[in-house]
Order: C-alpha cells, then structure tokens, then sequence
C-alpha cells in the first residue's frame, strides 16, 4: 500500500452529491485503490471501474478511512483529485516555439510539456521520448486513446538530430505497438525547409501510412518562427512558391491514399493555404476533423460556421463604424472569403485590418499570438474615427488577460472606446457589433 509520505493524490473537491462527502474532504490524500498506488486521477478512474473497489484515503493527521463500493463509478463518487505533476520536455528542438521568446511572460508560457497523459486527454503531441515501457503498457493497459504523437521524421538519424537528443528510441517500434494493441495515433510533422522535407517527407508520409488505421493521420505543420533566435538553429519560413508545391504533393497523395486506404490520411496546416494565398479545400475532404485543433480544417470550419448564419445577418440596420482585428493569416482568407458579402450585399461599414505582430516578429500572423500591446497600438492609430473595435476570440486567456498580461479592462480605458471580443462564429460577433 502506498504510505502517506509517498502518495501525491489529494482530494481538490467532492461532489455534495457523492457518498463520500461528510467523510472525505478537500486535502485529504488518496493512498490506494483495491491495494494498488494510484498515479494520477487517470490511474483513479480506470481503478475504479472494477466490480468492487475498496479506496484508502488518510486525512491531514494521517489517520486512514477504509471504504469499499460496488458497482460505483469514479464519476459517481464526484471527487476531483489533484494531477499536477507533468512530465517535461528534455528534447531541444530546432524549431522550439517555447524557446522563441523573450524573458518575463507569464510562467506557463515557458512550460515544455512532454506528458503523455496530456496527450489522451487534452490532445497536446508528444514526441514519446520520455515514455517508458511502463509508460507504454499503461496506455496500452488502461485504453489511453486516441494519442497524439510529434513524429517529425521517420528517419530515426534526423530525427535525434532535429530533437537534439541522441537518445531517442526509433519511433516505428514505438508506434507499431501502441497501434497493434489498438491504440488510435494522430501524428504530425513540422516541417521545415531544407530539414524534414522533400525526400524525407516523402518517407515519413510512406512508413507512417504503412501504419494505417492504427496511426490515422497525419498533419503537415509549415515551422513557425519568432524573431528571438539568437544563438539558436538558422530556419527559414516557407515561401509561396514552396506552399503552392508541398500543397500539391501533399494532394497528391490524399487522393491516392482514398483509393487504397479509404482515407485522405494525411492534410497540409491551413497555414500552407494562407502562404500559398489559395483557396481551402470543401468542408468534406477534411473528413471527420481529427486534427481541427492542431489548424487542419480550422479556417474552412470557419467559413462554413459563418455561411450557415449569415441569412441572420439581412435584419442589421446600423450607422455604426466598427473596427475588427485580427492577424495576418485570418486576415488573407476573410477578406477573400466573407467581407465581399458583409460590406457589399449587408452594406455594413465593418473595417477588417490586419494586425502586425512587433512582439513576436513578422513571421507570426496567427491571431492566437497577438499580444495586447500590439492590438492596441494599432486600433490607436487609426487616423478614421470608428465606434467599436472587435478583437479576435482567441486573444484572450480564460482570465481576460492578453500573453503580455495586459488586461481587457485596461486595453478598454486606454482605447475609450467600446471592445468586444469576437466569437467563434463570427456571424454573432458581427451582430453583436452592429446592434
């Protein structure tokens, strides 16, 4: 059993509802599940699916309370345990975003995360270079899928070199097992030029879909760079001529894995489709958008969103002068893509600009990484007078503050103007504004 002295597992919450409270409260720590040390509330949850459990916990004093349960689910017991501890990154990366940034932002800015707990349930890519074999029993074990894995290359040479770690296990044998065990894998490649592309793209497309349907897909992710890389690996950005030419490989390929394999299989980021200024592919070819969050399908979903709300749109009556920033990569698509229709056939005086990123560098036109500084800068200098600014959706942290710690409410004091953060569906946003 594990004693109170090595256990890590407290009590965060109880659920009023569960038949634990009165007895368990928040501190207590969690010393075993039917005799066996629980890792982490993932660990908790499978151990407790058994027919019957018998939970140990020990309070502050660490006096022990016994109980046993059948037929109980963790949900239905209603804690919330304490998963703090994560596994860290001891890779060093050529095109480490997280090493691309000044000093003094805030902490879990500078957080490299390599766990692979993380990777089952918030879908953050691991590299698998400080999983274990327990590690990879355990996910075999205890169902710990989908996962989602940095591949990079399948040249195990080239990648320890683009890791920088020379101690890295081949990744086939490591996907090969999670995948012959059942275990679904999302992968993606950053790619960079000269590096990983090319002929050993075209490896790494090949053996990866050798995999196929245990790895399911496969993003092409262009590097993203900052102008902090001092001292650091020279990288380039892609140019729109090599985005046009890797766009058409990676087609290529999609329509020859749908006739042999019933699946596109691999998608290039939008991000190449903005460098290369053409238009996303339909809705339907980015089938059941597995990797919607790593930015494959995003901005078509985008544009869907809005064309099934806009008819919402015909009621507006406005006089309104509205300002809506964003980056420079939403920016190439929603100029082309939805403010023909919101200027010309609504008639709104909806001014959509493009932000440039000074904090980062130039090289960073996502709208996730513009800083408040930045955003302010720019509505402040406007020479035209407008009524509102509307800010992109995702510029925002959960506790209203920009990545430079800059708050909403004093962005909105030194603007004196009124500010609305969009939304996802920029058809509300849009009416939200104008009303």
């Amino acid at each position: 059993m594990c004693r109170k002295d090595s256990c890590e597992m407290k009590v965060l919450s109880i659920d009023p509802e569960s038949p634990l409270f009165g007895y368990v409260r928040p501190g207590y720590q969690v010393l075993s599940v039917n005799g066996a040390r629980v890792q982490d509330e993932i660990d908790f949850r499978f151990r407790t699916t058994d027919e019957r459990v018998d939970i140990v916990f020990a309070d502050p004093s660490g006096e022990e309370l016994h109980f046993q349960f059948d037929d109980f689910s963790a949900f239905e017991l209603g804690i919330t345990l304490d998963d703090r501890k994560i596994k860290l990154c001891k890779n060093d990366c050529i095109f480490c975003f997280i090493v691309q940034q000044p000093q003094g932002m805030r902490r879990s800015l500078y957080l490299k995360d390599e766990d692979y707990r993380l990777s089952f349930t918030h879908g953050n890519f691991v590299t698998l270079s400080n999983t274990t074999d327990a590690d990879i029993e355990r996910i075999i074990e205890q169902r710990l899928s989908p996962m989602y894995v940095s591949v990079h290359a399948t040249d195990d040479s080239l990648r320890r070199c683009m890791l920088r770690n020379e101690k890295l296990a081949p990744i086939i044998p490591r996907l090969q097992q999670l995948s012959d065990n059942g275990i679904t894998i999302h992968t993606q490649v950053v790619l960079c030029p000269g590096v990983n592309d090319g002929p050993n793209l075209e490896r790494t497309i090949n053996e990866l879909s050798d995999l196929c349907p245990g790895v399911e897909t496969l993003a092409v992710v262009p590097v993203g760079l900052t102008k902090y890389r001092e001292g650091l690996a020279k990288l380039r950005t892609y140019s729109r001529q090599e985005a046009n030419e890797i766009i058409d490989y990676v087609e290529a390929r999609q329509q020859a894995f749908l006739d042999d394999l019933g699946t596109r299989f691999v998608w290039p980021a939008d991000e190449f489709y903005v460098i290369a200024d053409r238009p996303f592919p339909a809705r339907a070819s980015y089938e059941q958008m597995d990797q919607f969050e790593n930015g494959i399908g995003m901005a078509r979903e985008f544009i869907t969103m809005f064309n099934r709300r806009r008819r919402h749109l015909r009621s507006i009556e406005s006089n309104k002068r509205v300002l809506f920033l964003t980056g420079h990569s939403a920016y190439s698509f929603l100029k082309r893509e939805i403010w023909p229709y919101v200027t010309g056939e609504l008639g709104l005086d909806a001014v959509l600009e493009p932000v440039t990123n000074r904090f980062w560098g130039e090289t960073v036109t996502v709208s996730g990484l513009l800083t408040g500084q930045d955003l302010l800068r720019h509505a402040r200098s406007r020479d035209y007078d407008y009524d509102v600014v509307v800010l992109p959706p995702n510029c925002l942290n959960h506790d209203d503050l920009f990545l430079d710690n800059l708050s909403l409410e004093q962005f909105e004091r030194a603007l004196q103007k009124p500010v609305l953060v969009g939304q996802y569906n920029l058809a509300e946003s849009i009416k939200d504004a104008f009303q």
